[in-house]
């Protein structure tokens, strides 16, 4: 069963109000800004070694494959979650590179419907080409903010 525009509409804005979190936006805050990995075997190691560890990385992962997972089976309108989200492509944009070897170490089913939905977007290469620049750059000011003493 499809939902309507504004069933659709509400459960944006409840994925919204679970955004707001404090927690989940530290979690956020770190995926953006501290959060860039450089193999495969780094992001399986975070997911297999510590529990607590991980926790920041699984929250906004799994957080965005199950909004996804929303999507693709119909309990949310396509149009109206693409058209009101786009922090999604950003977390798919940073694991990308390595996601298929992820899913051969660790799961293959490992973030598929985030994975689905991102790549079926239009342009969807450019888009995450933006978005690796736009968390790029936001690792590099945050390192250099903690590098001279500010949070």
């Amino acid at each position: 069963m499809e939902t309507t525009k504004a069933e659709s509409a509400n459960l944006v804005l409840k994925l919204y109000e679970l955004r707001r979190d404090p927690e989940m936006r530290e979690a956020r805050e770190w995926y953006f800004t501290k959060f860039k990995p450089q193999s495969a075997e780094e992001i399986v190691k975070l997911l297999t070694e510590s529990f607590e560890g991980s926790r920041y990385y699984r929250m906004v992962t799994s957080y965005w494959d199950m909004a996804a997972s929303l999507v693709n089976n119909g309990a949310i309108d396509r149009t109206v979650f693409l058209d009101a989200n786009t922090e999604h492509v950003a977390i798919f944009a940073r694991v990308q590179p390595f996601l298929a070897e992820v899913q051969k170490m660790y799961r293959p089913t490992y973030l598929k419907q985030l994975e689905t939905i991102v790549m079926t977007i239009p342009d969807v290469e450019k888009l995450l080409a933006g978005r690796t620049k736009l968390l790029d750059g936001w690792n590099k000011a945050a390192q250099k903010s903690s590098d001279v003493g500010f949070r």
